[in-house]
C-alpha cells in the first residue's frame, strides 16, 4: 500500500468559530424558549428545544474533526476502515469527524531522541531495545529524523571471539502508509531488523585484522576488520538495514558504531595477545635499528682506519654493542687497562 496525501483545506479555525458561534445560539434558543414558555405555544418550545439539543450533539461530533499539526507530523486517517489518506503539513485542519487516526506505534516509545516518555513508564525490553507502553498516546506519526540508540549485543566474529558491540541508527518515516498498513508496529519491526542485521555484518568480521580472511565476500583475503574499518562495517549495516525495512516506508539516515569491545570472559587474554603483539613489534624496531647503528660503527672504524679488528674482535664487538643496545636496563660496562690481544 502507498501513502496518498489526503486533500484539505486548513479550515479548522473557521470551523471551530462557526461552531462556538451556533452552539452560544443553540443555548440561547434553549434559555429563551424556557424563558418565553408561557407566550408560546407548547409545541413551538418543544421543537425549538429539541433543535437545539439536537445541534449541540451534533456540534459536539463535528468537533472531533479538528486537528492541529505541527511541522513534521503527520496523521493516516481511515474512514469505516478503509484508508482515506494521509494528512501532511503544519496548520489547523477540519476534516470528516468520522474519520480515525491510526498509528499503531504510537504507545511504543524507544529509548531514543525525540520519543522518550521521560521514564513515567516502566520499560520493556525487546532484544536489546528498551521499549516503554505509555497510555493515551498522541495518534500523529512523527517525521523528523530520529535516533535509535539499541543496547550492546554480544555477538562471535568470524573467528568465533565473542564481542560487544552497540549501534546508533538514524532514521525516518518516509511513507507512512506503508509503516502504518505493511507492519504491525514499526519501532519494533525497526528495533529487530538492527539487531539481525548488526549480527550478520559482525559476524563477517574479525575483531582486529587477521590473515586468510575475506570480508568482502571476493574470494580474496583482506584486511578488514571491526576496529579499523568502522566506517566499512556501519555502511554495510545501514544498508542491510535499510534493505530490510524499505517494506515498512522507513529510511535508514545513517547507522554508527557506538561501543566495541572484545567481551569481558575473553577480554583479559586478547589484552595480553595485543600486548605481547605490541613487545613483539617494539623489539623487532629496535633489533633492527641496533643492527644498523652497528653497522655504521664498523664501517667508521673501517674508513677512520682507528682500530683493525680481525674477525673473532669484530663478533665480540658486535655482540656486546647488541647487548648494550638491545638490553632492557642500562648496560654496567666493564673497562680493559690491559693489551687488546
Amino acid at each position: 500500500m502507498n501513502e496518498k496525501i489526503y486533500t484539505t483545506r486548513k479550515n479548522g479555525m473557521p470551523v471551530l468559530l462557526l461552531l462556538l458561534l451556533s452552539d452560544a445560539a443553540a443555548v440561547a434558543g434553549i434559555v429563551l424558549s424556557a424563558t418565553h414558555a408561557g407566550g408560546w405555544s407548547g409545541w413551538l418550545v418543544g421543537l425549538v428545544i429539541t433543535v437545539c439539543v439536537v445541534w449541540l450533539i451534533v456540534s459536539v461530533i463535528l468537533l472531533a474533526g479538528l486537528h492541529v499539526l505541527k511541522p513534521q507530523e503527520a496523521l493516516v486517517l481511515t474512514l469505516f476502515g478503509d484508508y482515506k489518506g494521509t494528512l501532511k503539513g503544519e496548520g489547523f485542519y477540519w476534516v470528516n469527524p468520522f474519520c480515525a487516526a491510526v498509528n499503531p506505534a504510537a504507545r511504543t516509545k524507544l529509548n531514543q531522541s525525540g520519543d522518550v516518555d521521560g521514564g513515567k513508564t516502566s520499560p520493556i525490553f525487546i532484544n536489546g531495545a528498551n521499549v516503554n507502553m505509555g497510555m493515551g498516546a498522541s495518534q500523529k506519526i512523527s517525521l523528523k529524523i530520529m535516533t535509535l540508540n539499541n543496547a550492546r549485543q554480544k555477538i562471535n566474529d568470524c573467528l568465533g571471539n565473542p564481542v560487544e558491540i552497540g549501534i546508533a541508527v538514524m532514521w525516518r518515516v518516509t511513507d507512512t502508509a506503508k509503516a502504518v498498513f505493511n507492519v504491525d508496529n514499526y519501532k519494533e519491526y525497526l528495533s529487530l531488523q538492527c539487531d539481525t542485521a548488526l549480527r550478520n555484518i559482525v559476524r563477517v568480521y574479525p575483531y582486529d585484522v587477521a590473515p586468510n580472511v575475506d570480508t568482502t565476500g571476493n574470494g580474496q583475503a583482506d584486511e578488514g576488520s571491526l576496529r579499523g574499518s568502522s566506517e566499512v562495517v556501519a555502511a554495510r549495516i545501514r544498508d542491510e538495514i535499510q534493505a530490510r525495512v524499505s517494506q515498512a516506508g522507513l529510511e535508514i539516515v545513517e547507522a554508527r558504531i557506538t561501543y566495541l569491545a572484545y567481551a569481558p570472559e575473553i577480554a583479559a587474554v586478547m589484552l595480553q595477545r595485543q600486548q605481547a603483539s605490541a613487545i613483539i613489534d617494539a623489539r623487532k624496531m629496535i633489533v633492527d635499528g641496533a643492527v644498523g647503528m652497528v653497522e655504521m660503527a664498523l664501517d667508521r672504524l673501517k674508513e677512520g682506519g682507528m682500530v683493525q679488528l680481525d674477525e673473532e674482535r669484530k663478533a665480540a664487538m658486535v655482540s656486546n654493542l647488541l647487548v648494550v643496545l638491545c638490553g632492557n636496563h642500562d648496560a654496567q660496562p666493564v673497562v680493559n687497562s690491559g693489551s687488546l690481544y
